[in-house]
């Protein structure tokens, strides 16, 4: 009797539970490009930045760059570049690449994508017609609120000291 108990004691807290992370749900947004990203393209993975030589992997909200001689990923853009304006700097759409190491082809980029390159004009999805960035301390920078808002993630090596554009 006892044994009974225990297995009809364990068959409702497995119903219990099954039933309890049944209602859990998660909303990620996941793959949604940035505010500073050109109007007007889906199913789009990656942009190529041309004057600061950078990739933007819209799926996982990281820059990917060339620095200590490999490539990095992260949230947040080189230091040197902290500064560059992705509202209003050029960003090639990379249409025809969907893999996760668009860097394979840079010395094509690089050389079709010169510094200084513009091809159509074009308008940011969050465009913003004043020269305000806000980080997420209210501090001046050219980043921008949605920049910090996909990008607040405190786990990057280089993420800088939160005080604006100070240089570190």
């Amino acid at each position: 009797m006892k044994t009974l108990k225990l297995i009809a004691a364990g068959i409702i807290l497995l119903v219990t539970n099954a039933t309890t992370q049944a209602q859990v749900s998660v909303n990620v947004n996941i793959g949604a490009p940035p505010a500073w990203g050109p109007v007007g393209y889906s199913n789009i993975d990656f942009y190529y930045i041309p004057d600061i030589q950078v990739y933007y992997d819209i799926r996982y909200s990281q820059f990917i760059y060339f620095g200590n001689g490999r490539w990095v990923r992260s949230r947040y853009l080189p230091r040197q570049y902290r500064d560059y304006d992705l509202y209003h700097g050029y960003k090639v759409v990379l249409h025809d690449y969907h893999g996760r190491t668009p860097y394979v082809y840079y010395k094509n980029h690089k050389a079709k994508y010169y510094k200084g390159y513009k091809g159509k004009p074009q308008k940011s999805i969050g465009y913003r017609n004043d020269n305000r960035r806000d980080d997420k301390h209210g501090n001046y920078n050219n980043r921008g609120n949605d920049y910090n808002k996909h990008n607040s993630g405190n786990n990057d090596h280089d993420r800088g000291n939160g005080k604006g554009n100070k240089k570190h």
